[in-house]
């Protein structure tokens, strides 16, 4: 058959064949071109990210734990918080044979002092597989590590790493100051999250382990190891380790031998002292009784210490000294004292007479000291005396309560002082109107007199009543009250900060005034309510005394507030004491004698013994019986 015969459609089938086999050769050529660069784009080009990626997916880590900052007295010489080497108890689920688990289980609970149960809770089922460390005690003694080493084969998937704990070495009266440590719970991780915290992680819960928990935690290590796919380890791989950083070591304003010297005048009685340095704000002591040990916080039986401690009638976990507010008493005139002179309402030289009792309305009220009355006195007298029926009179009918609202915030009173522990209360200031919103009642003149020597619904804080007489010391002006000193480095020592006086009030009252005022209140002690208790002859005190009624007979809040050196040429050289006795302790009016020791012990540079001797109080330790202004 000829060429010609061939049918017309099948006359360009083999042309239109070697066209498709050249478009399939150049689709395939494209396609070998596309898939080797990519290729070269993957290996050559991103090559090293992605064995980064892959060594990081086979890569395991664990956590080197960093210690927290140290923490010491003002001097940086007497440790108050160091780190105790400790170890952590690691068990491997997957390293520990399935005919083992119950009776290794078993020894492990037995040689750590837990329950078994406590182990099951950290070693569920669900983790057997498992080639990663599960830690099973946080805090092991080395003793515990010795034991488990001496028989380790008995122990297969046990291991230990160094864990280091607190040690508090100062247990008594600072433990409010200080605070402790412990896990981080699921609703502090919801909060602190974003600030780089972690499940599992130790923080500061009170004191100043939570106020500057940032700066004390430092910055965990890391180890890195090779595993397989079941987290088994590559031993042919060498690991690499990020070492841990030390927290930066915090200096407080706490003067060792002050402190210990106001614990110990405070005594085992429900209250407070401070000695603050007015002058610059610094905390030289506070005290709160009862106090606890921040060391039951750190082993096994945490949580079981937290329940008996939080539970406890006395509140041994709250710091007196700013957590808990109290009515001030008689040592509210002072700051009557300054509003009369500044307001030239009363003549300081014009007196009042005390009859020892006064009617208002239907109601008799008494001048406590002396129910035969004082007789005729002036305002420094009624300020010596502590006289009741005086600053009623001219607080009602003279400077009113506007005014005495004015001067008590104007001090300080109704809001927090801001220092750097957690946990101040801010206090109340009562007037007028918060009564007729609160108890739809008008304020009356005996609300106003109540409130002229410290009584009715006007409370303070210990710490507030210090700023309130730092006031009078510095002419006007309060410094934030602080317990930092100052920021160091934990290796070479260097600081990394210091801390300023910080100023937070001044008041608009003449320094004249102030003068006058101070010069009263050294006449408390030289002529009158505390001329027998405070006999130091060490330093020359200023200061007023204070007794609130709580309702129950024989029970009063004694208070005493105080400086000195009175005449001293440089302030920085002065402080202030505060020491609140509740009254939940038997009536002894002990506030002004712990001042007498505080301030004996303190510039006579004597211990607790030392200062009672020297005072004659080793067998006079009060027994008095009575309120006492």
């Amino acid at each position: 058959m000829s060429r010609s015969a061939i049918p017309e459609r099948f006359a360009d089938s083999s042309g239109s064949s070697e066209g498709r086999i050249r478009a399939l050769s150049i689709l395939c050529l494209v396609l070998f071109v596309a898939y080797s660069s990519y290729l070269f784009y993957l290996q050559a080009v991103r090559g090293g990210e992605y064995r980064s990626k892959a060594t990081r997916i086979t890569q395991q880590s664990n956590v080197i734990p960093s210690q927290r900052g140290e923490i010491y007295d003002r001097t940086y010489t007497v440790p108050f918080v160091l780190n105790t080497d400790s170890f952590a108890i690691d068990l491997v689920p997957a390293e520990l044979p399935a005919e083992l688990r119950e009776s290794v289980f078993t020894k492990l609970a037995d040689i750590l002092g837990i329950s078994v149960e406590d182990i099951r809770r950290k070693v569920p089922p669900a983790y057997y597989h498992l080639y990663q460390n599960i830690e099973i005690l946080g805090s092991a003694p080395y003793a515990t590590v010795t034991a488990l080493a001496e028989k380790l084969d008995e122990y297969p998937g046990v291991s230990w790493h160094s864990k280091p704990v607190r040690n508090y070495l100062e247990t008594g009266s600072l433990s409010h100051v200080i605070g402790y440590v412990g896990d981080i719970t699921k609703d502090e991780l919801k909060l602190m999250y974003n600030k780089g915290y972690k499940s599992g992680d130790v923080i500061g819960k009170a004191g100043v382990e939570k106020q500057y928990d940032m700066q004390l935690r430092g910055k965990d290590g890391r180890e890195y190891r090779t595993v397989d796919v079941k987290g088994k380890n590559i031993e042919s791989e060498q690991g690499s380790v990020d070492p841990p950083v030390m927290g930066t070591n915090v200096v407080l304003t706490i003067d060792a031998t002050a402190q210990k010297l106001a614990q110990k005048a405070l005594g085992e009685r429900m209250g407070s002292a401070i000695v603050l340095k007015p002058a610059t704000g610094e905390i030289l002591a506070m005290v709160s009784y009862p106090w606890y040990d921040p060391n039951l916080f750190t082993g096994k039986d945490a949580n079981k210490a937290y329940a008996q401690l939080i539970t406890d009638p006395n509140t041994p976990l709250l710091n007196r000294a700013l957590g808990s507010s109290y009515p001030p008493a008689s040592t509210f005139k002072a700051i009557l004292t300054t509003g009369i002179i500044e307001e030239k309402a009363f003549p300081q030289d014009k007196k009042v007479l005390c009859t020892g009792e006064v009617l208002y309305g239907d109601r008799v009220s008494r001048c406590w000291l002396h129910k035969p009355g004082h007789g005729w006195l002036d305002l420094k007298g009624a300020l010596a005396n502590s006289c009741d029926i005086y600053y009623w009179s001219v607080g009602r009918d003279y400077l009113g309560i506007e005014r005495i609202v004015s001067y008590a915030k104007d001090f300080g009173y109704g809001k927090t002082t801001g220092i750097d522990l957690p946990g101040e209360l801010e206090g109340f200031v009562p007037t007028p109107q918060w009564k007729e919103r609160k108890f739809h009642e008008k304020w009356l003149g005996g609300d106003t007199m109540n409130l002229s020597i410290g009584q009715g619904y006007l409370l303070v804080t210990p710490l507030q009543m210090a700023d309130m007489m730092a006031m009078i010391v510095n002419d006007g002006i309060v410094y934030q009250p602080h317990v930092l000193k100052e920021l160091r480095d934990p290796v070479s020592g260097a600081v990394v900060q210091s801390i300023t006086p910080q100023e937070i009030l001044r008041s608009r009252v003449s320094k004249e005034t102030f003068a006058t005022v101070r010069e009263d209140l050294r006449g408390v002690v030289t002529e009158g309510t505390v001329k027998v208790p405070l006999n130091t002859k060490a330093v020359q005190v200023a200061g007023k005394t204070g007794t609130a009624e709580i309702g129950l007979k024989d029970h009063w809040h004694s208070w005493f507030v105080a400086y000195g050196p009175y005449d001293a040429p440089d302030p920085k050289d002065q402080v202030v004491v505060v020491v609140m006795v509740e009254a939940s302790n038997p009536w002894e009016w002990w506030a002004p004698y712990a001042t007498n020791i505080i301030f004996q012990g303190l510039f006579a540079n004597q211990d607790y013994d030392k200062a009672v001797d020297s005072l004659g109080l080793r067998y006079l330790i009060p027994k008095q019986q009575g309120r006492v202004e």
